[in-house]
């Protein structure tokens, strides 16, 4: 894969204005987090081997698109997405997932602590994305290496979403 453009940056940038504008993605708080020190719930993976262990940009859109159909789909969790814009939930989370594995991605969307706010998550709920995220990672054929480097990047942000 080509390395992205300056066009490619500006175009996400612009899509990332548009939507918080429009009211589809939050603006992160000037402060730090809590819990984290930005945003998206942690610092990236330094150097780009786990982005391209995820297949780039491409890849990444597939687990997120894959996972999102699994949440929607699991029993364990699928009235949690009732409701939900999933067509931002696939936006952000492809944005803090690239931003998390060392992409040339940046993440725009609520700190973790205030996205899942008012939403009584437990530990199960937790546990069930999770596992469905593993599907999908094992379906893109992301090496496990790749796999543990995100998730352990995912798993602290458990303190900040789990309320139940």
């Amino acid at each position: 894969m080509t390395k992205p453009t300056l066009a490619f940056h500006r175009r996400h940038r612009l899509l990332g204005l548009i939507f918080g504008l429009s009211g589809l993605f939050a603006m992160p708080a000037l402060a730090a987090s809590p819990v984290f020190d930005n945003p998206a719930g942690g610092n990236p993976i330094g150097g780009m081997s786990v982005y391209k262990a995820f297949h780039e940009q491409p890849g990444i859109d597939r687990v997120i698109d894959d996972s999102v159909d699994r949440w929607v789909a699991d029993p364990r969790i699928s009235k949690r997405f009732e409701g939900r814009n999933l067509v931002r939930l696939r936006l952000e989370l492809k944005a803090q997932v690239c931003y998390l594995v060392g992409g040339p991605c940046a993440y725009a969307g609520k700190d973790m602590k205030a996205a899942h706010a008012g939403m009584g998550l437990e530990n199960l709920d937790f546990n069930a994305l999770a596992e469905d995220l593993q599907l999908a990672m094992n379906k893109e054929h992301v090496p496990f290496p790749a796999q543990n480097r995100l998730l352990a990047k995912l798993a602290p942000m458990q303190r900040a979403i789990v309320t139940k």
